[in-house]
């Protein structure tokens, strides 16, 4: 039976409806994406204009908050880096100020994106005045105008550091006087959630302060399961900038600004000024919003990684969606009485930030341990794998001592200070793939001191062995004497008197200028070799000296070095390639203890 006409004009009429419903549905849930590519010129910025920011507050909602122009601040940021003064208005930014993790969102006038959040009114300060940087600012970093961008880029290659990100820019007494504020007021860029996942509070109090002065709030956190559309980010979202992933997680958190031709723009100001970088994208999830007097920050989990940033400069850190870069996986095993912990995670292959991440780890790892105390002695082994090189060892051991200091940190520092000797080498880009650190808490205070040293005889004919006596005194134990068999070389002068050095480690590396000396080397696989060769502070060392100079080339030591190969090298090299140490030794000897070792005494020895 046909349906009467009316029946079918009216179902057809519904289907009308419910298909523009659903156009107009798609319009009003997507008027970020279409008007997020209109850009307003800077110049069409004027005091008194009203507009509107997008951020999140709590979950994946981005809302939107209104803001009123007090006027554009010329050359605020540097030559040529204009900052727009704002006042933020409404009931959620009036009671949490500027927001930790708000920087990045993306400001529109007349429905056109005019730039990003980037600077809040100084500590303590609630008064919602922000700092926009503008669009055209950002956007310049992408076609190679922005002077800044070059000058932090040339910083970092010649090793100076960058401007921070964590600087104070006063607000002159005009401007001051249009925001309402009293004189001295500043503007500082918006702190970046700094989140911890897996690290225990003392391990992110020991080396929060090392992060800090670049502008990023550190906090313990958590991570949030990677989702099939981490990736489909818009303005107002918030991505992360990873520095560790896996068992151990560090991300840096700021909103997205925009996402123009493939590029995706973020914070409106740097996150280290490192200028060219190589970092993971992650999402980031909000959780909620905490409102305090001392700074309001949002709380973020970090999620999935979705692309990589390339670039981190004065106005703004820009990245693109895709494949992640290579980062350096991580194996930590800490052993005590109570068992064995196993980390693995990756972390982020950069000259200034992979050494100190390799210490936090290390530290973390051991206080995070519930059997950890202080008070015990710390045995640290492992290797460092680098492409195309031998590996290099890692093995020493760690008295605690009475100072005010966790006894962790002496480790964290010694593999830190490897780290660093390795990506400061002046030869080449070190590329490691591979990182192993075993760490093992064993009971007591393993330490002694060297308190004495004697020959068995004060004269030796050339070849004869003799003994040599060692007294060593344990912390708060009876001391312990040790025999040492020394053999007087075939060569010995007849007549002569020769040294013999009975130290620890430190005192011998300095002696013999061995330890820490580049100066010499050519390559990277000679400074390889040389931290190979660096004497281990859980043995006694005795050395046999003798009055004639040791010629250092490279990574060889050559002792008795007759005078005219000294001054072949001289003027072969010109003096920078080799160094010429007074001393020569004629014998080494070791004796392994399980103990730190430490002080130094010597004897003389006549050769009849």
């Amino acid at each position: 039976m046909v349906p009467p006409l009316t029946n079918r004009f009216t179902n057809l009429f519904a289907v009308c409806k419910r298909a523009i419903l659903a156009i107009l549905l798609v319009l009003l849930a997507t008027p970020v994406l279409s008007r997020a590519q209109e850009i307003l010129p800077l110049s069409r910025v004027k005091p008194g204009m009203e507009g509107e920011a997008l951020t999140i507050f709590s979950g994946d909602t981005i809302e939107k908050f209104n803001l009123v122009v007090i006027g554009v601040m010329p050359n605020f940021l540097g030559p040529k880096q204009p900052v727009i003064l704002v006042r933020l208005e409404g009931p959620k930014v009036e009671h949490t100020g500027v927001v930790a993790g708000m920087s990045g969102s993306p400001v529109y006038f007349d429905g056109k994106l005019a730039g990003a959040l980037s600077l809040k009114l100084g500590q303590f300060a609630k008064e919602p005045l922000a700092g926009v940087t503008p669009i055209e600012s950002m956007l310049n970093l992408t076609t190679g105008n922005d002077a800044t961008a070059t000058a932090d880029q040339q910083a970092q290659n010649s090793g100076e550091a960058p401007a921070s990100s964590s600087q104070q820019l006063g607000l002159p007494q005009e401007w001051a006087s249009r925001a309402g504020v009293t004189a001295g007021a500043f503007l500082e860029p918006i702190e970046a959630p700094l989140v911890f996942s897996g690290f225990n509070a003392a391990a992110i109090r020991q080396y929060a302060h090392n992060l800090s002065p670049y502008g990023m709030l550190a906090m313990q956190g958590g991570t949030a399961d990677a989702r099939p559309d981490d990736a489909k980010i818009q303005p107002g979202d918030m991505v992360s900038m990873e520095l560790l992933r896996g068992d151990l997680s560090i991300g840096a958190s700021c909103t997205v600004t925009a996402m123009i031709r493939g590029r995706v723009y973020v914070c409106g100001h740097p996150f280290l000024s490192f200028g060219a970088v190589n970092m993971p994208m992650a999402r980031a999830r909000v959780l909620t919003t905490l409102s305090s007097d001392l700074e309001s920050t949002k709380i973020v989990n970090v999620g999935g990684t979705i692309g990589a940033f390339q670039q981190d400069s004065i106005t703004a850190v820009v990245g693109s969606l895709g494949a992640p870069p290579a980062m350096i996986p991580m194996d930590l095993t800490v052993s005590s009485p109570a068992g064995e912990n196993h980390e693995k995670f990756e972390m982020v292959s950069n000259p200034k930030l992979t050494p100190l991440l390799v210490g936090l780890a290390a530290f973390n790892g051991l206080v995070q341990n519930g059997a950890y105390s202080e008070g015990t002695t710390l045995h640290l082994s492992g290797a460092i794998d680098i492409a195309g090189h031998p590996s290099v060892s890692l093995e020493n051991l760690f008295a605690p001592t009475d100072a005010f200091i966790p006894d962790g940190t002496f480790v964290a520092g010694s593999v830190q200070s490897v780290f660093q000797r390795i990506f400061s080498n002046p030869y080449e880009t070190a590329k490691i793939q591979h990182v192993s650190l075993r760490l093992e808490s064993l009971p007591e205070r393993r330490q002694m001191t060297i308190e004495t040293a004697w020959p068995e005889k004060t004269e030796a004919e050339p070849g004869e062995t003799i003994r040599v006596k060692v007294q060593l005194r344990p912390y708060r134990g009876s001391p312990l004497i040790r025999d040492v068999p020394v053999t007087i070389p075939l060569q010995a002068e007849r007549g002569s008197a020769m040294q013999i050095l009975v130290s620890d480690s430190g005192t011998l590396n300095r002696m013999v200028a061995v330890a820490g000396s580049t100066a010499r080397l050519e390559n990277l696989d000679q400074l390889i070799a040389l931290l190979n060769r660096e004497r281990r502070n859980n043995r006694v060392y005795i050395t046999l000296l003798e009055s004639k100079p040791t010629l250092l080339v490279q990574d060889k030591v050559m002792p008795n070095a007759p005078l005219s190969e000294i001054n072949l090298f001289d003027r072969r090299t010109g003096g920078p390639g080799s160094i010429v140490v007074r001393e020569s030794a004629a014998g080494e000897w070791s004796v392994p203890l399980d103990q730190v070792v430490q002080g130094s005494t010597s004897i003389t020895i006549r050769i009849k």
